[in-house]
């Protein structure tokens, strides 16, 4: 019967119900205490990119969900989880975004899921960020995003929106101010340490973070973006963005009215998403900060 039930949702109520039940398991692990949490902990690089247990569980739940409700359709998971299917739909998969905020007891993550309409399916677990070199992005970053979704479990808020169903949080529409002008706006941004000795993302980014009235730094993209759509943040920037902690947001911003943009510079992939005017300013001065050779 739950099967079943599953099925007869639609694509906006499915990833209602699977975020809530993904974010809940993760979210009781994490009561369990620490030693559960990093129980099987997977490093990802540097040491605030890493898997706990409540990740690879919440993927998991997730990943089965899915393939109990939507046989045919693809799945790609951060952790690894992934099915090519045949209806040339994916569903994008971010169990924990925001682990290292998670791990430390903060609020501020989230669960987050994206159906896409790709024209090719990347491996899982190959994230951009952990390859900055490539030469392109993965294209995953550019699909269409059918829906966009994000659930802040402590803060008992669902963000929804993409080309099927208008952004909304917790049911009511929101919309994004087209009007905004960027020396007015927040901008949420993220640039690990270990890049500001590196000029060419350095550089970029200061060129950029310059222009904003003031900067958060808050560690989960997905909330950040959502926080864009819904205006409590003005516009988002940062680079080397996995299709995880992009796409969900990503629909989430166009369905309120607003613009995203991906633009190299010095060989780094850039993601800026906000009203149009601001992402206009920020993709031009991040390639302000070119680095002649």
């Amino acid at each position: 019967m739950a099967l079943l039930e599953s099925s007869a949702l639609s694509d906006s109520e499915l990833a209602a119900k699977i975020l809530r039940e993904a974010a809940s398991l993760a979210f009781s692990i994490r009561a369990q205490g620490r030693t559960e949490l990093r129980a099987g902990m997977l490093c990802k690089g540097e040491i605030s990119n890493f898997a706990t247990a409540a990740d690879l569980a919440a993927e998991n739940h997730i990943f089965n969900a899915l393939r109990d409700a939507r046989a045919s359709d693809s799945i790609v998971g951060e952790e690894g989880a992934g099915h090519v299917g045949s209806s040339g739909r994916c569903w994008v998969i971010d169990p924990v975004d925001g682990t290292y905020n998670f791990a430390s007891g903060s609020s501020y993550w989230c669960t987050a899921l994206a159906l896409v309409l790709p024209d090719h399916i990347s491996p899982a677990g190959s994230p951009a960020d952990c390859h900055p070199e490539s030469s392109t992005p993965d294209p995953l970053t550019t699909a269409e995003v059918l829906l966009g979704g994000v659930f802040q479990h402590e803060e008992n808020k669902l963000w929804l929106g993409g080309t099927t169903v208008e952004t909304s949080v917790n049911g009511e529409r929101i919309v994004l101010d087209p009007q905004a002008s960027l020396a007015e706006l927040s901008a949420a941004t993220y640039i690990h340490p270990s890049w500001l000795a590196q000029p060419r993302a350095a550089v970029p980014w200061q060129r950029a973070a310059e222009l904003p009235a003031t900067l958060r730094m808050l560690g989960a993209g997905s909330c950040d973006l959502a926080r864009v759509a819904q205006g409590e943040l003005g516009v988002w920037f940062q680079h080397s963005v996995p299709p995880w902690d992009w796409l969900p947001g990503k629909g989430i911003v166009e369905a309120a009215g607003g613009a995203t943009a991906v633009v190299r510079v010095n060989g780094l992939d850039w993601f800026v998403a906000g009203p149009p005017g601001p992402v206009a300013e920020l993709s031009q001065a991040l390639q302000g900060g070119a680095i002649a050779h």
